[in-house]
């Protein structure tokens, strides 16, 4: 992976940035539960892919989209805080990097898959931590949130983000073109 700040590292950024605010806008990133939390996410999704095909700081500048976005269309009192709202998104695509990176030698369909599941879980667990701390929710309430919106997220994370990377990585096509789009092999 080339070093340093490229044009395709900008562009990608761009691109996934330019989703999760059409996601947030829309509020088609925002599905609305029956929990504490109000809504269940897709938003950190585009952080999450990000971080794997370009790198933690990529995943960090879309991350902050999402927790601009997040802190800007608020609907309850704790995503009013920007402590709530937008410090622990700029992990989400740090820690799908390094899952991906630890794991891809190992397979690139775990380590696809596991990078989806850790940067959702790390929006979950550091977004219901921070509330806690910040006196927004006890912990019990803010479990119950993990379990019942975070782990459903983390699933549909898995799902999209090795639909979309494993594509454009074009991992197990039959032929070993290279990539248009990613100029991976």
């Amino acid at each position: 992976m080339e070093k340093g700040l490229t044009v395709r590292r900008i562009v990608i950024a761009g691109v996934l940035g330019a989703i999760a605010i059409l996601l947030g806008v829309t509020r088609l990133g925002y599905i609305p539960v029956p929990t504490a939390a109000g809504n269940a996410t897709i938003m950190h999704i585009p952080a999450v892919i990000g971080g794997i095909m370009e790198g933690w700081g990529v995943g960090m500048i879309i991350g902050l989209i999402f927790g601009v976005s997040s802190f800007l269309n608020a609907t309850v009192p704790l995503f009013k805080d920007p402590l709530v709202a937008i410090l622990p998104r700029l992990f989400i695509g740090v820690t799908a990097y390094l899952t991906y990176v630890g794991l891809k030698n190992v397979n690139q369909y775990l380590a696809i898959g596991a990078a989806g599941f850790i940067g959702a879980m790390t929006n979950t667990i550091l977004v219901l931590g921070m509330a806690v701390i910040r006196g927004y929710m006890p912990f019990g309430v803010a479990t119950t949130v993990a379990v019942t919106s975070g782990l459903p997220e983390a699933i549909v994370s898995v799902i999209v983000t090795l639909a979309v990377v494993a594509a454009w990585k074009k991992i197990g096509s039959a032929g070993r073109q290279k990539s248009k789009i990613s100029g991976d092999l």
